[in-house]
């Protein structure tokens, strides 16, 4: 762009993104990312009091639960008894890292799923805490996954039968992934179609969990496989062995004359089959005579006779449900073998915290998933106790802090792990008496964090490890012009390379509790620290990338510690009132393990932790654009509470509103509530030239769009709502002439009594202004009954700039 730089980071090639690209590098903003036709900023927000779905007390004994089924809003984490109730003969309890989500646990949230509701959390991976009478294997300490009935949790309890060993080298969100998808594809396959080598198999849906699993299970069985899913995940069939001519979009039909020209017009032999519809037939007549046709969906289940007298083949629509334990503990014997000496590789996981779990059910619910699914439990504080935490810059001024809090967080053992060891200095034996004072026993062991071979042995001398935290890091600043190879270097050995290190080794450890100290550096620059804001933007990345891998990890970027040992410990009285001119306040002891506490809560890998004085900061006007959402917002009420919250409903807020009013309100509430189900940032980015099919809605995302409209305005709404009015502007004309079918404010020339709060008499436009700083009469419940007056009327919500921020 003239005049300056712009980074613009984008996924997609094509005349649309280029001229989002344009539009947004003419906006001002110094980086963005380009992503599914949307412009994204970065912005720092406050971290809410609680994540979506916040963890109950006791924290060691809950479960994720619905409060009620519809939408994916009614998930919650309540309380379970699993953690401590007897154990039954035959029983093991489990302390589970990672759970796998399914279908299953989608669609019994949205209601979908036949019969009453079962505990969610099918299968899981984690470690053996106790076993029942009558259980030899597995062990305690044993990492094992297995099938469930509840794993969404801390501890779960079952079947011995049902579980089986952690292949070496797995993560615990690989082993989590595994269970029920690899039990179908054999079930399926093996048992049912008993397939033979040189059969062809179709399988549908070949992206997804189930999919990849039945592909490699086909192909260790001798047939030639093709696969459907959407062209954007392609690449992950080839890398499975399928070529172009056994490939196909799941989106459309174009499958059944592409496969059967590939098989010289012969179709194929089996079909595992999860579509509905006309994409069952267009399969069924692709099915060869004599074949086999097996079912695994739940929406297009047809009669056995009428399909195999139509189509001449086997039809078999089955669930693994059905097996009982014994013949379970039998595939999962056969796959344990076939997992342990790699003929059957991890599934490609995306993984959420579990007080995510909403955003990991919606994500799930649009089909974006590749491969599987998983929820991981937060970093494990509980528990350290059968093991070491390890903390590396144990010895810096950060140190007796961190100590501190581990000892107060119940921590057994500590081994602090610095350069110098223990010649450190006088303090470290203050520090350990410390420690021993407070029942903790600790070591002192030198260490170069950035040593790969030195971390590996300090995590051996330490015997089992509990957790890490790394703390180590130097700083050398200097403008980026006087920045050479061993600046670099010795600024990103403690901390780039040296959080590498220590994430190779908690790897192999499978530790449950990993902690990086990083800085705001990192995420908001520093003049002359070009080589240290790399450095722990570098760890944060580290930490991110774990955690999309389903391992424990918290990145927290701190701002400057008061510490007297600390890197702004040593800072210059001038240095430190600059930092506050600039909105910084220096983090003291106690603030700090208070946020270090809050950090853990967070369910997020990566977060800031920095006390902001955010009037001070917007006077001096140096904060960067990251920053801007903390000082200034314009803030748009939502607009489905308003219009519908509980004391008037939707179709009595509707009723004194002129018709065009009436129109562009319901519309509103349409592309609010469609934005919520897709994950989009809010109204504005749903595009209304679109249908729904276009913006990514499919059968589940539907039928939970049909719910929450159903919620909203009262009515008792079709499950084919989505696709009987495919746009926006389509669908709120139903929903408008459904509310006021009879009503006489639907009519022309008619007016309704004024509803509550609105401006009576009032014969034009309401223009709103509210000032900066003002005292609104009645607080927020004023301000949300001003909101009222305007509700369903309003054309815009914005700012202007004025002297002394933002109206």
């Amino acid at each position: 762009h003239p005049g300056r730089f712009v980074l613009a980071d984008t996924d997609e090639h094509s005349p649309a993104a280029a001229r989002l690209i344009a539009v947004a590098a003419g906006t001002g903003e110094p980086e963005f990312a380009v992503r599914a036709g949307q412009v994204l900023l970065p912005r720092l927000t406050r971290q809410p009091p609680s994540p979506p779905v916040a963890l109950p007390v006791p924290a060691a004994s809950w479960r994720l639960d619905i409060a009620g089924q519809g939408t994916l809003d009614h998930l919650r984490l309540s309380e379970s008894g699993e953690a401590h109730r007897p154990l039954l003969a035959g029983e093991v309890r489990v302390g589970i890292r990672a759970a796998g989500v399914n279908f299953r646990d989608v669609l019994t949230v949205l209601g979908m799923y036949p019969g009453d509701p079962e505990p969610l959390g099918l299968e899981g991976a984690g470690v053996v805490l106790e076993t029942g009478p009558g259980v030899d294997q597995p062990a305690v300490g044993d990492a094992v996954m297995g099938l469930f009935s509840g794993a969404f949790g801390p501890v779960a309890v079952t079947d011995a039968r049902l579980l089986i060993p952690v292949p070496a080298g797995w993560s615990f969100a690989e082993a989590a992934a595994a269970p029920v998808v690899f039990l179908t594809a054999y079930h399926a396959l093996s048992s049912l179609a008993r397939v033979r080598p040189g059969e062809s198999v179709l399988i549908h849906a070949a992206a997804g969990g189930v999919g990849i699993a039945a592909v490699q299970l086909a192909r260790h069985l001798g047939a030639e496989v093709f696969g459907t899913a959407s062209p954007g995940k392609w690449a992950a069939l080839r890398a499975l062995g399928l070529d172009d001519a056994h490939l196909a979009s799941s989106r459309t039909l174009e499958f059944e004359e592409r496969f059967r020209e590939t098989t010289g017009g012969r179709g194929v032999d089996v079909v595992l089959d999860s579509l509905a519809g006309e994409f069952v037939d267009a399969s069924l007549r692709l099915t060869d005579a004599g074949g086999r046709f097996l079912e695994m969906g739940k929406s297009d289940i047809r009669p056995a006779a009428e399909v195999e007298a139509a189509h001449e083949l086997t039809y078999q629509a089955f669930d693994v449900n059905e097996l009982g334990p014994d013949r379970v503990a039998a595939v999962l014997a056969t796959l344990s073998e076939l997992f342990t000496d790699g003929t059957l590789a991890p599934l490609p996981v995306t993984c959420w915290d579990v007080r995510r779990a909403p955003d990991a059910f919606r994500y799930m619910s649009q089909a974006r998933n590749i491969g599987k699914v998983v929820l991981t439990m937060p970093s494990a504080l509980a528990g350290m106790q059968g093991g070491s935490v390890l903390v590396f810059g144990g010895l810096g001024g950060l140190g007796p802090v961190v100590a501190s809090w581990l000892a107060g967080a119940g921590a057994g053992r500590v081994v602090l792990a610095g350069r110098r060891g223990a010649v450190a200095g006088r303090g470290i034996g203050v520090q350990l008496a410390a420690l021993a004072g407070a029942g903790v026993t600790a070591e002192v062991v030198a260490c170069d964090v950035s040593d790969r071979a030195g971390v590996g042995a300090v995590f051996a001398a330490a015997g089992p490890v509990a957790g890490v935290v790394q703390a180590a890091g130097v700083t050398d600043d200097g403008l980026t012009g006087s920045l050479d190879v061993g600046r670099m270097a010795s600024v990103w050995g403690p901390k780039a390379a040296g959080t590498w290190n220590l994430h190779e080794a908690a790897a192999a450890a499978r530790v449950g509790l990993f902690v990086v100290f990083s800085s705001v550096a990192g995420l908001t620059g520093s003049a002359g620290q070009g080589n240290y804001a790399a450095a722990n933007i570098f760890a944060d990345q580290v930490v991110a990338w774990r955690a999309r891998r389903g391992l424990p990890g918290v990145s927290v970027a701190w701002g400057p510690w008061a510490a007297a040992g600390g890197m702004a410990g040593r800072l210059a009285a001038a240095d430190r009132a600059r930092m506050r001119r600039e909105g910084y306040e220096l983090i003291d002891d106690q603030a700090g393990t208070v946020l270090l506490d809050a950090a853990l809560a967070a369910g997020e890998p990566v977060v800031m932790a920095a006390p902001l004085h955010l009037a001070r900061l917007a006077r001096a006007g140096t904060f960067p654009p990251l920053m801007s959402a903390l000082v200034s917002t314009a803030v748009r009420p939502a607009l489905t509470p308003a219009l519908g919250d509980g004391r008037v409903s939707f179709a009595d807020r509707l009723a004194p509103l002129k018709p065009a009013e009436q129109d562009r309100a319901v519309r509103v509430v349409v592309m609010a509530e469609a934005a919520q189900v897709l994950g989009m940032a809010g109204p504005d980015a749903v595009d209304v030239n679109r249908s729904f099919r276009e913006l990514g809605f499919d059968s589940l995302t539907a039928v939970e769009l049909r719910n929450r409209m159903g919620m909203v305005t009262g009515l008792r709404l079709p499950a084919t709502l989505v696709f009987d009015y495919p746009t926006p502007d389509a669908l709120a004309g139903f929903i408008r002439s459904e509310l006021l079918a009879g009503s006489e404010s639907s009519q022309p020339g008619r007016s309704a009594a004024p509803a509550p709060n609105s401006v009576a008499g009032a014969g034009g436009d309401v223009l709103v202004i509210v000032g900066v700083g003002c005292r609104f009469p009645g607080g927020v419940a004023g301000l949300e009954g001003l909101w009222g007056v305007v509700s369903g009327g309003v054309d815009a919500v914005g700012g202007f700039p004025v002297d002394r921020g933002w109206a």
